[in-house]
């Protein structure tokens, strides 16, 4: 039986495309995890590792699980901080240079490394590991280290950048060394050097402090939590919320994708994972390649800003706005909400216009059934999110993470099994490796920037700038944070933007957590942004789909990306800042009426297509929503109401016009 009809009201008179073929079906299980696997090396610097078999291959293994567990140790140990934080990036350059080739042809031959990558990963172990075992001369010496320390710290530097470089991409790197040219033209190199490397300011520092303190935790949590199988329980889930309705599987898509992100906290890790799934579904159903693309990969993204496990960037915030981690997510609960909500809203009426119907309930898993049967997977996050209420993160992270071993033996399909076990440390250690070199780079930016004084001027130049208008400060802020976004981890970015860009916010009145927030979205929001939207792109690759088209289409799902930062620093409410119960309430009305109005001018869909005028009140409607006062959400309400009231009558016309020509 086919899953498409044609619609009853007379202006969807198209039908739904359907392929011609079932080319996105045709593959085996093997070839489509192979498929996964080639996107994901493409796309993904985390994914482009050496090849090892046999003995290499259990060798760098264990090493992985051992530098798990011993990062694990790190939470318990009572060391001096420069300590183990400095035995910890030893650990992370050297497997780096073990794990990651210099170039992405580089992993081709098995059980291969180059001299010269021995040779690197050896020099910069040796230079923390230096530090490590002569800490105590170190710091008595202080800026007054000798040559030794001088040519150690260096080489320290240098190997960093090299090993930053093949984790996560050149971008970063040139950032840093760029930072780092300017630190040189304000003091010497001896002071440079010491600051740089052999202080808790530097690569050491706060990014480090938290990789080491939480993020760690929270990453091996995920890669237990993915090996119950709670990925394909989150999308039975949504099919069976969402898979019947109006373009279900795009709809199943945002659910899907939004919950699986939270846990695997790579936007392209997710669109490729999951997207392997839901794109050819929506290609399927009758969306358009690029669309269904686009939808993967907005939904993806947004993953990285969902409560409880947010990107590792929110988990630095909590050492930048000097709160706890369960303010911080209990406060992004509301812009998460209209991210999702403006993205579900948009694939709505791309359904409705195009006349698409979901997959018949006799497909879908039965919600309640489902929910008896594999409901208990979600108990870890149950857990997790009570305990950082009331214990420390690391702590809630562990036990979340026993408590997924347990509930996983509860059936032989999610167990955790020995080899499983030691598959997610490895998982886990290999996402460390990337989360906690691009936390070092971070580290030598935020200290250059804090004792050169290079962050002081900015803020006077920009206020000057701006004639002390916020609104023009937050668009250049938008912008800096989109282009450095654009080739920059998410974590990196957030720690330049934490201490470049959001000190200026809070000079011009916002409350910090605001504008710590709107830096925090517009890094994220570069993974779909072009032109390196690495997320859409790599949608693109799964659907055959244009790139740049691909892109643009995720742009414009993901507008209340765009949209909700400002809401952020106009309106604090949004992330319950001055407020009362009554303010929040309103807020999120008038805010969802908003983003429901902008999505019917983007889309052009109200109950039937919308004429240009129409389309341009919408949107001014719903940005006026968006826009905090009484005036303004009157005025915007009403304009909705009328679009809406208007085309219920167009329609009614129209079916009588229908009936008297029968």
């Amino acid at each position: 039986m086919s899953i498409f009809k044609k619609p009853k009201k007379p202006e969807d008179t198209r039908a739904a495309r359907v392929p011609d073929t079932d080319e996105d079906y045709g593959d085996t299980i093997e070839e489509i995890e192979a498929n996964v696997q080639s996107v994901m090396e493409k796309y993904d610097r985390e994914s482009n590792t050496r090849i090892y078999h046999g003995i290499p291959r259990s060798i760098v293994r264990y090493l992985l699980v051992a530098f798990a567990l011993y990062a694990v140790a790190l939470t318990y140990i009572n060391w001096e901080i420069r300590i183990e934080r400095a035995s910890f990036v030893g650990c992370i350059v050297f497997l780096i240079f073990i794990v990651f080739p210099a170039r992405k042809n580089g992993a081709k031959k098995p059980n291969y490394i180059p001299w010269y990558d021995a040779i690197l990963g050896i020099l910069g172990a040796v230079a923390y590991f230096y530090f490590v075992f002569n800490c105590r001369e170190i710091i008595n010496q202080g800026i007054k280290i000798g040559s030794t320390e001088i040519v150690l710290g260096i080489i320290g530097v240098l190997v960093t950048l090299e090993a930053c470089r093949r984790a996560t991409g050149l971008p970063i790197v040139i950032v840093a060394s760029l930072f780092i040219l300017y630190a040189l033209t304000a003091k010497s190199i001896n002071l440079n050097v010491y600051n740089i490397f052999y202080t808790g300011d530097g690569i050491l520092g706060t990014p480090i402090r938290c990789c080491v303190t939480f993020i760690v935790m929270f990453v091996i949590f995920g890669s237990f939590l993915e090996k119950t199988g709670i990925s394909q329980f989150f999308i039975d889930m949504a099919n069976s919320l969402a898979g019947a309705s109006s373009g279900g599987p795009a709809k199943v898509a945002v659910i899907s994708s939004a919950l699986c992100g939270m846990v695997s906290g790579s936007s392209v890790g997710n669109t490729v994972t999951t997207g392997s799934v839901t794109i050819p579904l929506m290609k399927k159903n009758g969306y358009k390649s690029e669309f269904a693309a686009a939808v993967e990969a907005a939904s993806s993204t947004g993953g990285q800003i969902m409560p409880p496990i947010m990107g590792a960037a929110a988990f630095i915030m909590v050492e930048y706005t000097n709160m706890p981690y369960s303010s911080i997510a209990l406060r992004a609960i509301l812009p998460a909400a209209l991210y999702f909500t403006g993205i579900f809203i948009m694939v709505h009426m791309e359904a409705k216009k195009m006349g698409l119907i979901g997959i018949s309930r006799d497909m879908l898993p039965r919600f309640l059934p489902l929910m008896l049967r594999s409901g208990y997977l979600l108990l870890p996050l149950l857990i997790l999110i009570y305990l950082l209420v009331n214990k420390t993160m690391a702590t809630a992270a562990i036990v979340a993470t026993i408590s997924a071993i347990i509930v996983s033996m509860f059936k032989k399909d999610t167990r955790i099994t020995p080899k499983k076990f030691f598959d997610a440390l490895e998982s886990g250690a290999k996402s460390t490796l990337t989360v906690g070199i691009a936390c070092a780079v971070a580290g030598i930016i935020a200290n250059v920037i804090t004792t050169t004084g290079i962050g002081t001027r900015l803020i006077t130049l920009i206020v000057g700038a701006s004639g002390g208008h916020l609104f023009i400060v937050l668009i250049l802020t938008m912008l800096t944070c989109i282009v450095l976004g654009m080739g920059v981890p998410t974590t990196a970015n957030y720690v330049i933007m934490a201490t470049t860009c959001a000190p200026i916010l809070i000079k011009m009145q916002v409350p910090p957590i605001a504008a710590h927030m709107f830096v925090f979205y517009f890094g994220i929001v570069a993974d779909i942004t072009p032109p390196v939207a690495l997320a859409a792109y790599a949608g693109s690759d799964i659907a055959h789909s244009k790139p740049m088209k691909t892109a643009l289409n995720a742009t414009k799902l993901a507008i209340a990306a765009f949209i909700v930062p400002y809401i952020i620093a106009f309106n604090p409410a949004m992330v319950l800042v001055d407020t009362t119960a009554s303010e929040v309430v309103l807020l999120i009305a008038t805010s969802f009426i908003g983003m429901f109005g902008i999505s019917m001018g983007l889309q052009g869909y109200c109950k039937g297509l919308l004429p240009a005028p129409l389309r341009i009140a919408a949107l001014a409607g719903g940005l006026l929503l968006i826009k905090p006062g009484f005036i303004s959400d009157i005025v915007g309400i009403a304009i909705i109401v009328l679009i809406i009231l208007f085309q219920t009558i167009r329609n009614r016309k129209a079916v009588d016009v229908s009936k008297e020509a029968v």
